[in-house]
């Protein structure tokens, strides 16, 4: 615990990670694109790495890694990191920490808050939207599941759309495990076929689906 604190409090902002993290990668990629050069500690590659991952676990970070201190406090992993970045509160957070220095925070680019303003405008227009690509097998089988279940998803096939690789990347930056299918409820993501099938094999999903059944 003292040595995460440690480190944690040596920079303005801190990312606890492993290497091999797909999420990890994409929580440093968006403090990158925000102007943050956060210090990133990797947990496998540390020799004291098992008894931080439980330190960190022990802190409620939960899976361990990422794991995001800025201004030596613990923000969260990634959904929390993406939840305050979706409102507008993490590029705030930086610059109250000076991760990143106001003047560069105004002249970046706001590419990023835009893809994720769409994706969030379109999940939130329908109960029930898939984010797809045209030649996605799974993408197809989500979307007949759907169907079997009574409900009739609005489908958005990125592919087919001119900022469909922004599109892809605002997904994973929601923590999608898989840009498609990306599935939101209820303007709330999902996840992709792996949550998704969890859930229909839990019966959960049923009644996520009830309020949107209009098949018969």
């Amino acid at each position: 615990m003292d040595r995460v604190k440690d480190l944690a409090s040596k920079n303005a902002a801190v990312i606890f990670t492993k290497s091999s993290c797909c999420m990890c990668h994409s929580i440093k990629q968006l403090f990158y694109e925000l102007g943050a050069s956060p210090a990133v500690h990797e947990l496998d590659k540390d020799s004291y790495g098992r008894e931080m991952e439980w330190a960190l676990r022990g802190m409620g970070c939960n899976p361990s890694v990422p794991a995001v201190f800025i201004g030596g406090t613990f923000v969260g992993s990634s959904k929390d990191v993406i939840s305050l970045h979706v409102d507008g509160s993490l590029k705030q957070m930086l610059m109250d920490a000076k991760a990143i220095c106001l003047e560069r925070a105004w002249r970046l680019p706001n590419l990023e808050t835009k893809r994720m303003d769409k994706v969030m405008r379109l999940a939130s227009e329908k109960g029930v939207v898939i984010f797809t690509k045209s030649s996605c097998c799974l993408c197809y089988a989500v979307n007949i599941l759907f169907q079997e279940l009574g409900v009739m998803p609005v489908v958005h096939e990125i592919d087919h759309d001119p900022e469909g690789r922004e599109m892809e990347k605002a997904l994973s930056r929601l923590g999608s495990t898989a840009p498609v299918p990306a599935v939101f409820i209820g303007g709330k993501l999902m996840g992709s076929t792996n949550e998704v099938m969890s859930l229909h094999l839990s019966g959960s999903l049923t009644q996520l689906l009830k309020p949107y059944q209009t098949l018969s």
